[in-house]
């Protein structure tokens, strides 16, 4: 971990404040998610199917210290760690609570989450995290909502209710919704939007 606080030093001076702080709350995200998924139990891709196995049709598993893995083409899309979880086989559904992880976009952590619950549907590959949910983009801008909706890499994110990003402290917005473009560069809000600027002078 040492030659990775070195690097992180090293690169932090080459960046202006503004950008600093940037990549400081992202890195702070992506650490507290990393030591998360370091003391989980990984279950990749699919709750363990041997555990449901049985002569009912509908039988349901339940699982503390999850991590759920979405990959294809050695190209990894997503992971989420949840202290609790339950999996449906007969919706093929999990729920999750107290949930935190990352979308990638070319194996790089372009989105970082927390929330109080979520869900992923095995069929739909459908993530949908509900109940405080906070995110960091790559970018260093936060977004706060009550609902967000990703179902699938090819496809823009859906965030509802009570919206609220904060861009570098410079730009502060609320709405009703916002979408997040599927490569994760630009998002639009939705809605009862209203927009406040500040001066960089301001913040200091």
């Amino acid at each position: 971990m040492n030659w990775i606080k070195e690097k992180l030093k090293e690169k932090m001076k080459k960046l202006g404040r503004k950008k600093v702080l940037a990549v400081g709350a992202f890195s702070l995200a992506a650490f507290v998610i990393l030591w998360a998924f370091i003391s989980a139990v990984v279950i990749t891709r699919n709750f363990n199917r041997d555990q449901l196995a049985g002569s009912e049709n509908k039988q349901e598993l339940d699982v503390s210290s999850v991590i759920l893995i979405e990959t294809k083409d050695d190209q990894k899309f997503w992971e989420i760690y949840a202290k609790n979880g339950s999996y449906g086989s007969d919706n093929k559904v999990a729920i999750l609570e107290n949930v935190t992880g990352n979308f990638y976009k070319d194996n790089e952590v372009a989105m970082s989450f927390v929330s109080s619950k979520g869900t992923y549907n095995e069929v739909k590959k459908q993530i949908i995290l509900y109940e405080d949910t906070f995110i960091v983009i790559k970018d260093g801008t936060s977004l706060k909502c009550d609902t967000l909706i990703w179902s699938g890499s090819d496809k823009d994110i859906l965030v509802n209710g009570n919206v609220k990003i904060n861009k570098d402290g410079k730009l502060v917005s609320t709405a009703e919704r916002a979408v997040i473009s599927a490569d994760y560069s630009d998002f639009k809000i939705i809605g009862n939007t209203v927009t406040k600027l500040y001066d960089e002078k301001e913040n200091k």
